[in-house]
């Protein structure tokens, strides 16, 4: 799966989310506004911040279920902040002509699901995410240092 075709997953959960702001948008706009969110400059997802953010704020168990197989750990609002920043999370919301609740609300639930997709199956981003953090060796250092 491409990067965009996972960011416009990433849309069509966000437009089917329980929150009636997000019903009515693209899932283009949001595709797009998700690329600029959790994206990188070479055109990928850039797994690497999001893991090392979810290692950083004391959310690596949540992380590891997202990663692994199995169902996957939820994260509120308030965590979205702490992993994503609240300058982003202000924009993507800007930028899709929502709340910053309703953005926030929105990335809760799709977040999870769209890295599980990018780092699961065939044609998952693993290997992107292994040279983003200096390959098995990098992985297994970054995660040692979250789960400590």
């Amino acid at each position: 799966m491409d990067l965009m075709d996972l960011l416009k997953v990433g849309g069509s959960l966000i437009q089917g989310n329980s929150d009636d702001a997000t019903t009515g948008l693209d899932v283009g706009d949001i595709a797009n506004a998700l690329g600029g969110l959790i994206g990188n400059s070479e055109g990928g997802l850039d797994l690497s911040s999001l893991v090392s953010g979810l290692g950083e704020n004391g959310l690596g168990e949540i992380v590891g279920s997202w990663l692994g197989n199995g169902e996957n750990a939820s994260i509120s609002a308030d965590q979205i902040t702490d992993l994503l920043g609240s300058d982003k999370i202000s924009e993507f919301a800007s930028n899709l002509g929502l709340s910053v609740d309703s953005a926030k609300n929105a990335l809760a639930d799709a977040l999870p699901q769209v890295v599980d997709q990018a780092t699961s199956g065939e044609n998952s981003m693993v290997d992107e995410l292994l040279a983003q953090v200096g390959g098995a060796s990098g992985a297994m250092d970054m995660l040692g240092k979250m789960f400590r």
